[in-house]
Formats: structure tokens, sequence, C-alpha cells
């Protein structure tokens, strides 16, 4: 699905050429569906099939892709804008001449529906094809789950619309999808076809495909499928309704385009699919840079530099080098560089041997990084990207030297998680250059980049650096600066309550499966746990260190003793939970350290915790910094917000993330729940004061 622009002119036109009628789509960007669209299909399509000239019918479109989507805005009306797309698929299959669909870029939604109402198929090999409306909590609402498997079937057809996940051309060939396939000049090809059909005449078999009857193999892949999907109210409502529509395939087909349109504005309607749709506009807005940089001209960017080869670094290179960016990797350790080189290479060869990627790919990737113990090497690079350890005086040091060896022109970024930018961009000497560059681990995997714009960094650099992550197919979202940013700022509540309901009694398990029940990918101890207690607990000492932590004698105690016990997660085979052969239990000796260090500091413990005290709990004090953030500005807008934990934290993306989580609560009972916690469980170090929520 796509966004279409539907105050553009909408031009549909049709030339015919020796017979066939070649009906072009010019809309702009992405030729999306509208209504002005289907206006001018249907005129073009109701003057030619009137013309007895007219052999064969061609459709295609204009730029770069065949038609990519519907208009998304068009949905949040009670009824889809006439002419409905049903009916310009009827008049399109009514043609007593075959019609031919010429497709090219990425053929998705509402455009593989429109093709498929077509008598044949034909694409460029580089063509993706997808039905993805499951992915904004939909079903397909123009015949998609009813023409789809009967052409191909029910199980292939269940796998692409309930997953939602493209397929290339060469696999919708294999599948019966397409009819044929091109590698180049697919204009010239797709005429000649439509030419050869044209004078064959129409196959019958075009118009039988509709009838299909249900076996039992098809019954058992449906049910298998439902099986395996999460219950309605958990994110699984409109891939259940997916599911359930491709039943009606042994109906009329008019029944099941019928109950399929039901079932689309049911799905419309539901909060899953509002949270949905939210994601996605959100996620595209936060690419748009707010204030002046947003104008401003981007630098070149041939060569990007990478400071400190350790997990971070690497990931960071190669994620330049996917993008087709020439990268010098340095470290002045040469252990530290040839380890790098070594996990480079074994990388990129696990991606071959899972048949992800072609050995020559590989191999051009893996050569654009080279790596350079002298730091002289930089000062080819137009953008340099600090990936020390996570250390203030060690990152100082790095940022008055690459203020000295740096291009004047080069951008100068942190890869910092937390620290003062401001304060790095200041001891570079060059403040306008500096900017941070937040990767998320593993850098290489991650699609999230918060980009930190400091109080002088220069609109253009700003820009350059969104686009940059853009073209490395990252999601990039601005920050201003603070301690953590947007993300790590928020996430520190969330662990502070996720230590206090261990220290009163309630175990990992239970705190990870009410956060894992609620929708979060992984539960803060198990995160803890991955990631290394050892971090956390620097992470803590650091902030204490300056000053900036509450008086609370309690405040994440219980990272620094696990830390100081040696239980820093997976990487020792204890933490929260032990790990031993790859599996992880439960840790029978947790509960009476967590039993001593409450009586310590004087709380008592209940372990009968409930599920949804701990979800409110950790996401409360969550969503009221996103508040907070919003307030001061360190963030443009909520759905910034949303973006960043959608795509950094594991957040459920059907709940549309923490603020639009919040807005679903509304601000009364936001407002009541803190003042509940406030009383219960007091509130002298203002944990639970309520910030300013929009009305």
């Amino acid at each position: 699905m796509t966004t279409g622009n539907t105050s553009m002119p909408t031009v549909v036109h049709h030339t015919l050429v020796e017979g066939v009628a070649v009906v072009a789509i010019d809309h702009p960007p992405v030729n999306a569906s509208s209504q002005a669209v289907r206006r001018g299909l249907m005129d073009a399509l109701a003057e030619l099939v009137r013309n007895p000239a007219v052999t064969a019918v061609l459709l295609t479109c204009k730029g770069r892709t065949f038609m990519a989507g519907a208009d998304i805005r068009e949905f949040t009306n009670e009824t889809i804008p006439e002419p409905d797309p049903n009916t310009v698929h009827a008049l399109l299959e009514s043609f007593q001449v075959p019609v031919v669909a010429a497709l090219f870029g990425t053929v998705l939604g509402g455009g593989l529906e429109l093709a498929l109402a077509c008598h044949y198929r034909v694409a460029l090999r580089s063509t993706s094809l997808g039905l993805p409306e499951v992915t904004l909590g939909l079903v397909p609402g123009s015949g998609g789950t009813q023409r789809l498997p009967r052409l191909i079937g029910v199980a292939p057809a269940l796998r692409m619309i309930v997953t939602g996940k493209p397929i290339s051309a060469p696999a919708a060939l294999d599948m019966g999808l397409v009819d044929a396939v091109f590698d180049e000049d697919l204009d010239r090809h797709a005429l000649a076809y439509a030419a050869a059909l044209g004078r064959a005449g129409l196959e019958a078999r075009v118009l039988a495909q509709r009838a299909r009857r249900l076996d039992a193999q098809d019954q058992q892949a449906i049910q298998a499928c439902l099986d395996g999907l999460p219950p309605a109210d958990r994110g699984g409502y409109a891939a259940r309704a997916c599911a359930q529509l491709l039943r009606l395939v042994d109906q009329p087909f008019a029944q099941g385009l019928r109950e399929e349109r039901e079932a689309f504005m049911r799905c419309r309607d539901t909060t899953e699919s509002q949270a949905l749709r939210h994601a996605f506009f959100a996620e595209r807005e936060a690419g748009r840079i707010p204030g002046p940089a947003k104008d401003a001209t981007p630098r070149t960017i041939a060569c990007v530099g990478v400071v400190g080869a350790g997990t971070m670094g690497v990931g960071i290179a190669m994620s330049f080098a996917n993008a087709g960016i020439p990268v010098i990797l340095h470290d002045l350790d040469a252990g530290s560089l040839s380890r790098a080189s070594a996990t480079i290479t074994a990388s990129y060869r696990r991606l071959v041997d899972k048949h992800r990627l072609a050995a020559s790919e590989a191999e051009r990737r893996g050569g654009l990084i080279r790596v350079a113990l002298d730091d002289a090497a930089l000062a080819q690079a137009d953008l340099i990207v600090e990936a020390a350890f996570e250390q203030i005086d060690i990152k100082e040091t790095i940022f008055r030297r690459l203020g000295e060896i740096a291009k004047p022109t080069a951008i100068l970024a942190s890869n910092t998680s937390s620290l003062d930018i401001d304060h790095l961009a200041r001891c570079s000497g060059r403040p306008a250059d500096v900017l941070g560059m937040h990767f998320f681990s593993p850098a290489h995997i991650m699609r999230l980049v918060e980009v930190v714009r400091g109080a002088r960094t220069a609109p253009d650099a700003l820009a350059t650096a969104m686009i940059l992550a853009k073209r490395m197919g990252k999601v990039p979202v601005v920050s201003g600066v603070c301690y953590g940013f947007i993300g790590n700022r928020m996430l520190e509540g969330y662990l502070r309550e996720t230590e206090s309901l261990l220290l009163e009694g309630a175990t990992p398990a239970r705190i990870d499966g009410a956060l894992e029940a609620f929708g979060l990918a992984m539960g803060p101890c198990r995160m803890l746990d991955l990631a290394g207690v050892d971090v956390a607990a620097k992470v803590v000492l650091a902030r204490q260190a300056s000053g900036h932590l509450p008086p609370d004698p309690a405040y994440r105690v219980v990272v620094q003793t696990l830390h100081d016990l040696g239980r820093h997660g997976q990487k020792t085979g204890t933490g929260f939970y032990r790990y031993e052969d790859g599996r992880r239990t439960d840790a029978p000796e947790l509960p009476a350290i967590m039993a001593q260090l409450a009586h310590a500091h004087g709380i008592r413990q209940r372990p009968d915790i409930g599920a949804e005290e701990i979800v409110d709990r950790c996401l409360l004090p969550l969503m009221m910094e996103g508040y907070r953030i919003l307030e001061e500005g360190i963030a443009a807008r909520s759905g910034d917000i949303d973006t960043v934990w959608l795509n950094g934290y594991g957040f459920p993306a059907w709940r549309g993330g923490p603020m639009f989580y919040a807005r679903t609560l509304g601000r009364d009972e936001l407002i009541r729940r803190m003042e509940t916690y406030a009383r219960t469980l007091g509130n002298a170090f203002a944990y639970w004061d309520v910030p300013r929520i929009p009305e």
C-alpha cells in the first residue's frame, strides 16, 4: 500500500498501436490508485470496449513503477469514492479481447488487484508483487483475496496475503501469477505479447479461473495458518480475517467480493488498523526535517570514515558498504582491526550461504571497507562516524583530533547513545559540522537511526545525515540534545520500574511475560541480559557521576548489584536468568538476592503483583517522559517518538507506538492511573508527577 496525491492532475492516456490499445496511467510519483485514476480508467476503457478496431488491450504505467497501491487517505471515508475499484476491475474482465498488464517496479496492494483483473500479466524480472494490506491492519479490499487463490491456489495465496510479504517476478512466474518475465525493454515485449494474443483471441481458461473448489489440503492449510496467528485482540485481527476470506473461493465470486469488502470495512475501523496506519504515516513524516534544514542543500558524501572497530563500528561500516559507499574503518589497535575484518567477511559469507546475497555482491560490499591503523586516512572522508566506547573522555579526545584532521567540508558524527553532542561539538572546534548518528545494535540490521541535532549543527549537515540514513535503508528520526535523546531517555523510567517490581517480589519471568503478552518483542529482563547487565550498570554509574540521578538510594540498584556479582547476562551465563547450551532458564537464586536488596532498602515484598500493574508501571513512566520530550522540543512530533520505539525497541506496531497507545487510553485515564500509583507507591522522588498532556 502507498499514498497518492489526489491534488495532482491524473492522466490516463490511450493509443492504438496495430490493433493493441495501450492504456497508460500517468499519476506521479507511484501511480497510486485514487478516485481520479479510477475515473480516468473507466472513461478510457468505456471508450475502447466499443471500438471494433481493438484486438487487445495493454495496461501499463508511466514513471518508475506500475501502480504501487491505493491512496490510503481514502480509507478514512465512510465509503470508497466512486468509481469503486471493483467496478473498474469488472469492466476490465468483461473485455472480449485479451487484456494484458505490463508490470514493473513495485506492484502492491491495489496495483496487484488491478493486474489480477486483467486476463494476462507480464513483468520485468526486477518487479516485486504483493498484497501488503495486512501490515496496515486491513484485508485486500478489491478482489485480492478472491482472485489470487483462484489463480494460483490457496496455499501460496495464503502465504502472500497473510504475511503481506512481496515476491519476485520469477517466483510469480513459477506459481502462475504472471505469464511471462522479461529482462529488459518491457514496453516492446509486452506490446508484442499483447498483439500475439490479439491475433489468437481470448482463451476460455481466463474466464474459467474463477471456479475453484476447496479440497481437504486447502482447508488444512487455512486452519494451520489460523492456528499459528496471534489472537484477534493481540494484533491478529486482520491476518485472521484474511485467512478466513480464502474459504470463500468455492462460493460464487460476487459473494466473495461482497464479503471481502465487508471485512475490509470492519478491519478499517479497528484500533489495530488505526494504529498500523498511524505508524505508516508517522515513519514517513519522521523523515521530513522540521525547521530550516528541510530546504538545505545536502553535502556530497563519497567516502565515510568510522572510528572504532568494535561491534558497533563494524555494523556501521557494513551499513554504509551495503549502500554502496566506500568506508575507511579506523582503530588504534591492530588486533581490533584484524578481528573486524574477519567479522565482516564472516557476516557476508553467512548471507551468501543462506542465499540472501550473491557471492559477487558480498565480495563487492566487503571490498568497499578498508581498515586503517593511522587516523590520517580519515582526512579523505566526507563523513566520519565516531563509534568508540561510551566514555566521555575517550570521545572528547577523538573529536579534538577529528576537528584537526577532517577536511573542511566533512561532517563529524557521534554514535553515542546518551552523551552530550553539544559538548563534543565544542571539543571539535567546528560545531556546525557536528551531530549525532545513534545507530541501534546490530547496526547493519536495525533500521532506526536517531539523528541528533546540536545547538549549532548546520542545516546542510543535518539534511545530509537524514538523506544518507534513507540511502542506507534506515529510518531516521531527528532528536534534540538531552540525556538518552528520545529512545533511551524514555527507557530509563521503564527500567527503573522494572527494578522496583523486582525488589517488590515480581520475578523476571513474570515481568517479561506480562510485557511480551502486551506485545513487546522482548521483556526488559531478557533485553538487559542480551545487551549486557554490565553495560546497563556502567550507564547508571556514569549518570550518577554526572549528578543526573534522583536522590533515591534504591535507584537502579538491581543492575548495579548483579554487575558486582559478575552476573552480566548472556555473556557470562547468568544475569536475570541462567543460560546454558543456548537455553534460558529461571535463576532460582535470584529471588533471594532481590529479597536481600528489598530488606536493605526497606521495601515490602508482595510476589502476587499482577500483569496489569506490571504493564502500567513500566509503560506509564515511558509515556509520560514522551510528553516531556515533546514539551521540551526534543522531538518535533509524537509520531517521531512512536517511530523510534516501533523501530528501535520492539514496541508492538499494532498498538501504534507508546504515544498513540497513550491517546487510546485518553488523557483522563492516564492522569487517573498516575495519581493512583503516586498515592499507593508514594511519590517522594516525583516519579509519578504528571506532565502536560494535550487535550
